[in-house]
């Protein structure tokens, strides 16, 4: 019994040894600072538990991260009842979204959509959102909850989506699937450059991408002058155009004299095209391409941000139809497939097709 009391004497005076080491060490920082990519300095919970997602590619940007479960509200858009394939994750998460208070409006613009009454009430560590400078500081001073803003260009992944995505990272704790991710388009658009790099431009064929959804649907003369995707395969685009850098309206008789060998256009916006076609026939068939049957589809990849999984399909689609030698080995299903189960977790391709997101012919004026 003796011994019984020595030992537990002796433990209690190791435990009261340790008590004073235990407070000399210095105390868990309760905040942090994240700078977002406007430069704001954004101090935030050590330990972020909770967010929500505003505005331009945000809530994206959460799935490709695969954080998802860390929302506690929604967009009103993405809280809709049907599920909309233009955002690529939505057919993903959208059961998801529906469970969530309603915390915003959502688009694409950069302005403050968000709802602050709502946002209060669920009380998020940290707001992401995809804002412009000032609606970023508007929207922190009306809640006093942190904002941290991951707006970034349009396209095929330019730099300011990296730096996007890893702010974002870094304020969830998602580094490492951040970097696995833009490791993979980096893979990716380094494939797309191999496969076509210094083919001469007089073996090339001619290309011109119409109908694009640029700020809501356009008809046949809605087109880039620097296309991301083109210009990841180093295509021909008959629409570069000097002193122009992105979207354009291009007019007819420039389509007719460019005369593109191959046509792609957004099959979301036949229609408008079609009832073009109806008033101007003799436009559409006076086009090669149109009388040889080589027009092809390319799905939207903008919608309130850019589908880096749509943009690099379309990519490889693209590829297939301008370079087909090169791109012998490439199956569209396969490879996305691949892409949308990286990015997603899931392969939603037949989804797609499923609601007029599809990659193949397609014939004007039907």
């Amino acid at each position: 019994m003796k011994k019984v009391f020595i030992c537990v004497f002796a433990l209690i005076l190791l435990f009261a040894a340790y008590i004073p080491a235990m407070s000399a060490s210095p105390d868990v920082p309760a905040t942090r600072i994240v700078v977002d990519v406007w430069g704001r300095e954004v101090e935030i919970p050590a330990i972020v538990e909770t967010i929500i997602t505003l505005g331009s590619g945000a809530p994206r940007i959460a799935a490709y991260l695969d954080v998802i479960d860390m929302l506690v509200g929604a967009e009103e858009y993405d809280a809709r009842e049907d599920f909309v394939v233009l955002r690529d994750y939505h057919p993903v998460h959208h059961a998801r979204m529906l469970t969530l208070p309603i915390v915003g409006s959502g688009g694409g613009s950069g302005n403050n959509n968000g709802f602050p009454e709502e946002i209060i009430m669920v009380a998020p560590d940290v707001i992401l959102a995809g804002f412009d400078l000032e609606a970023a500081n508007e929207l922190q001073a009306q809640t006093g909850i942190p904002v941290v803003s991951v707006r970034h260009g349009t396209g095929l992944a330019p730099e300011s989506f990296y730096k996007a995505m890893r702010v974002f990272a870094e304020v969830v704790g998602a580094q490492e699937r951040c970097e696995m991710i833009l490791a993979f388009i980096d893979a990716a658009k380094e494939d797309l450059h191999n496969r076509t790099y210094g083919i001469p431009d007089n073996e090339k064929l001619s290309v011109y991408a119409g109908a694009v959804t640029w700020n809501g649907r356009r008809g046949m003369s809605g087109t880039y002058s620097v296309f991301g995707i083109f210009d990841a395969i180093h295509a021909l685009n008959v629409a570069f155009t000097e002193g122009i850098d992105g979207f354009f309206e291009a007019d007819f008789e420039s389509i007719i004299a460019w005369d593109p060998d191959i046509i792609f256009l957004d099959p979301g916006n036949m229609d408008l095209v079609n009832n073009e076609y109806a008033t101007n026939p003799s436009f559409f068939n006076s086009l090669r391409a149109v009388r040889e049957g080589r027009v092809y589809t390319m799905p939207a990849f903008n919608f309130a941000g850019t589908n880096m999984t749509y943009a690099l399909m379309n990519a490889y689609f693209a590829g297939i139809i301008l370079f087909p030698e090169q791109f012998a080995d490439v199956d569209i299903a396969e490879k996305s497939a691949q892409i949308l189960t990286m990015f997603l977790g899931k392969n939603t391709f037949d989804i797609m097709a499923d609601r007029g997101l599809y990659y193949g012919n397609i014939t004007i004026g039907k």
